[in-house]
Formats: C-alpha cells, sequence, structure tokens
C-alpha cells in the first residue's frame, strides 16, 4: 500500500484563479465564505469573468471575518484544503450554498460531494492550510480592506454595489 503524495501548501495570493490566468482585467475578491454578501457576489463576479471573452479573471483571497461569522475560518481552510485537490471554485459554491451549515460534520458532507475524503477538509489535516489563509487575510489588513466583499480591480478598490453592468462599465475603462 502506498501512502499519498504530500500537498503542496502554497501561499501565492494568487492561487485560485477563474477565468483565464493571463486575462488582462484581474479582479480580486477579498471575501469571507459565510459572508452573504459575498455569496450574493459570487454569481455576479462568475458572469463577469465567463462573459468577458477571457478578458477577465477573478483572484480569491480569504478575509475571513471570524469575529462575526464564527465559521468563516473553519470554510476557509476546507476550501484551501479542496483547493489543493483542484476543487476551490465548487467547494465554494457548495459553502455558499449551505453558510448555515458549516460545522465540521456538514464540511466533511461538502468533501464528499466534490469527491474527496472528509477527513482532508477538518481538523488537522485542513489546518496545515492556516498559513495560506492568514497571509491573504494580513495582505487585506495591509490593504486596509474595510469588509466582505472587498473587490480590487486592476489594484483599484472598487467601489459600489456588486452588480453586473457596473463592474462591466469599469472593467471596459481599464
Amino acid at each position: 500500500m502506498t501512502s499519498p503524495e504530500p500537498v503542496v501548501v502554497s501561499t501565492d495570493p494568487d492561487r485560485h484563479v477563474l477565468g483565464d490566468p493571463d486575462a488582462p482585467v484581474t479582479v480580486v475578491e477579498y471575501g469571507d465564505l459565510e459572508c452573504p454578501y459575498c455569496r450574493d457576489a459570487e454569481p455576479v463576479l462568475r458572469r463577469l469573468v465567463e462573459e468577458s471573452g477571457g478578458r477577465v479573471r477573478l483572484v480569491w483571497r480569504h478575509f475571513p471575518l471570524f469575529q462575526v461569522h464564527p465559521h468563516a475560518l473553519a470554510a476557509a481552510l476546507a476550501a484551501e484544503a479542496a483547493g489543493a485537490h483542484g476543487r476551490f471554485w465548487e467547494m465554494q459554491r457548495l459553502l455558499f450554498a449551505h453558510q448555515d451549515a458549516l460545522s465540521d460534520e456538514d464540511l466533511g458532507r461538502y468533501a464528499q460531494e466534490v469527491g474527496l475524503a472528509p477527513d482532508e477538509l477538518v481538523g488537522p489535516p485542513a489546518d496545515r492550510f492556516a498559513r495560506a489563509v492568514q497571509a491573504d487575510y494580513e495582505g487585506g489588513i495591509e490593504l486596509d480592506v474595510p469588509g466582505t466583499p472587498t473587490l480590487l480591480i486592476d489594484g483599484v478598490r472598487y467601489r459600489g454595489r456588486v452588480e453586473l453592468e457596473a463592474l462591466r462599465q469599469v472593467v471596459d475603462a481599464v
């Protein structure tokens, strides 16, 4: 019996990219997986990327508001663990869809839904991703991220509602 290959934990701030990694416009989202506003922004941002013709990429960075959302950190760690297996975006969608159920037991069920072993996404196996989540969070602190979601479009903070047409206008002006 062979042991599983070790998972390399990346702290690269651009490790979760939706869309063409070489797209000329980058939207960075500092988000919290337990935040209802981030959940509402997800389909809008996904459409922005999907309908851009390869012009826009979305980069996710964790900014768990653990003071307000008690399961945000565990959800971020589970998403990172799923990401190590190429399943970050699938897990993100599941976590947003089930923000009212983010216990370790729930996270284990979601692991199975994306084809992973439950024990890979909770406890010590997920804890090894804490440095990556912390790096994202500290990066947000350095940028004075006020809350979630916070969007940066090519490095400029987007102010306003997360609405498709408004975002398209900003992207078109870049």
